[in-house]
């Protein structure tokens, strides 16, 4: 039986869908699965990481509102971050954090989107779905 619910995708609000459509395709990697148009701008895309159902939609944010970033981060998981992470900046992607090991035993890279939406690149491995040390 399958599970009674399934995450289907994340929704980021954004000043400019293009531009955030040409980072997340670019720098990350995702295709495109769709995209509204409107007569002068595109304001909604959905894309997907290539080969899985993980899914992101970007959405333009209502005119008169202001974006406003924090409470919520993304997170992939990059089995090669330390050579992903390299690319990227070789490609001009700032980092607030590069690559590191933290406490719990994964590693991350900390960047923001074209809005200053929090990313964190990591890799997990094994320990993806096992409690850290010192857990409850």
């Amino acid at each position: 039986m399958p599970p009674p619910i399934d995450f289907n995708h994340a929704m980021i609000y954004t000043a400019d869908v293009p531009r955030s459509l040409a980072f997340y395709q670019t720098h990350l990697g995702f295709e495109l699965l769709e995209e509204y148009r409107g007569p002068t701008m595109v304001f909604y895309a959905r894309l997907r990481i290539p080969g899985t159902n993980a899914t992101i939609a970007l959405h333009l944010l209502e005119r008169g509102k202001t974006l406003t970033t924090g409470g919520i981060r993304l997170y992939f998981e990059v089995q090669e971050l330390e050579a992903f992470c390299a690319g990227l900046e070789k490609a001009g992607v700032k980092f607030t954090k590069p690559p590191q090991l933290m406490p719990w035993g994964w590693k991350h890279a900390y960047l923001d989107d074209p809005d200053g939406h929090e990313v964190s690149l990591y890799w997990a491995g094994e320990k993806r779905l096992e409690k850290a040390e010192g857990t409850r």
